[in-house]
């Protein structure tokens, strides 16, 4: 199969408001020097050097995960140093818990997890999920992600 540009992709699959906030966010991947990697037609992977961003599910349809999601990587117990999380970011990021919906994947029936403080059952092996981002939400996974950013930063050095 051969390999799309995400962009392509977005302007393909998506239209109107979603498709102008997924190439918003695509243009904030590039940005950062990242580059999603299509991992089969409608799943793609975002790395920055060696470490895991987010993934990016794009099919267009009405119903979860699409038009299209975004689950970022990391673990969002606590702050790293050096970088503080807004509270309206924090109480965005919550509102976008990511529960376990008994799929049959590997975190079926869901996890134990903590997020900023907060503690939840029943989670998904990733435990935000963005579904459709746009406006405020899309500008909480920006921040969400410059934050799994600093992390590796920190960790590679």
């Amino acid at each position: 199969m051969t390999k799309r540009n995400f962009e392509d992709a977005i302007k393909t699959v998506l239209i109107d408001d979603t498709q102008k906030s997924a190439l918003d966010f695509a243009a904030f991947l590039q940005t950062h020097e990242m580059s999603p990697n299509e991992l089969d037609g409608n799943m793609w992977q975002v790395s920055h050097k060696d470490g895991g961003i987010c993934y990016v599910y794009i099919d267009g349809a009405a119903q979860m995960p699409g038009p299209w999601t975004v689950w970022p990587d990391g673990d969002y117990t606590a702050e790293p140093e050096g970088f503080a999380i807004d509270k309206s970011i924090k109480e965005l990021a919550l509102a976008h818990i990511n529960i376990c919906g008994s799929c049959g994947g590997a975190c079926s029936p869901g996890k134990a997890a903590t997020v900023f403080g907060k503690e939840f059952d029943n989670i998904s092996n990733y435990v935000l999920a963005f579904n459709n981002p746009k406006d405020e939400a899309l500008e909480c996974l920006k921040e969400l992600i410059k934050w799994r950013i600093t992390i590796l930063s920190s960790s590679q050095k």
